[in-house]
């Protein structure tokens, strides 16, 4: 049975078979989250291959190598910017969750680790953010409860964390 938990981490300090960064469409290197993963992946090299894909719609996720990370692969994952929860921020934001855990199958990866997506700078509200998080995962998980795929979410913020973990009981 697949798992679910939530560690006060840096996401490129996680031991997981990849983890996804909260990515632009242009698939640059940002800051937050996005700069971390680039400056510890090694930013050229992962500049290149994002360079080779060049664009990834929103609610959409790719997959490159991990470079110099623990993990294998990185997996860019677009997420909605926030305008109000009328312009299908959710539907967006549960589809570039369900992306990246499809490519992680595709790929062979059982374990996976995700930051927040679009709870940064793309202003989606915590809590909504936890819930539509926590939504695609367990339903994922439930679609295909004969492959495991544990999902890290890796957060550095304390009530960021306390947040999730009050959805994840919930939920």
């Amino acid at each position: 049975m697949s798992k679910i938990e939530i560690r006060k981490i840096g996401i490129t300090l996680l031991d997981t078979d990849c983890i996804v960064n909260a990515a632009n469409s242009h698939l640059a290197e940002g800051g937050g989250v996005c700069g971390a993963i680039f400056s510890a992946a090694g930013s050229r090299e992962l500049t290149e291959a994002c360079e080779k894909i060049a664009h990834c719609p929103t609610g959409s996720a790719v997959i490159t190598s991990g470079f110099k990370l623990k993990a294998r692969y990185i997996i860019h994952a677009v997420g909605p910017i926030w305008n109000g929860g009328k312009s299908g921020e959710k539907e967006k934001l549960f589809s570039a969750y369900s992306n990246s855990m499809k490519l992680a199958l595709e790929n062979g990866c059982h374990s996976i680790g995700f930051p927040l997506i679009s709870a940064g700078i793309y202003g989606y509200p915590l809590r909504e953010a936890w819930e539509v998080a926590v939504k695609a995962v367990k339903t994922f998980q439930n679609e295909y409860s004969d492959y495991t795929l544990n999902v890290v979410f890796a957060v550095i913020d304390d009530k960021i964390m306390e947040i999730g973990s009050e959805v994840l009981e919930t939920e």
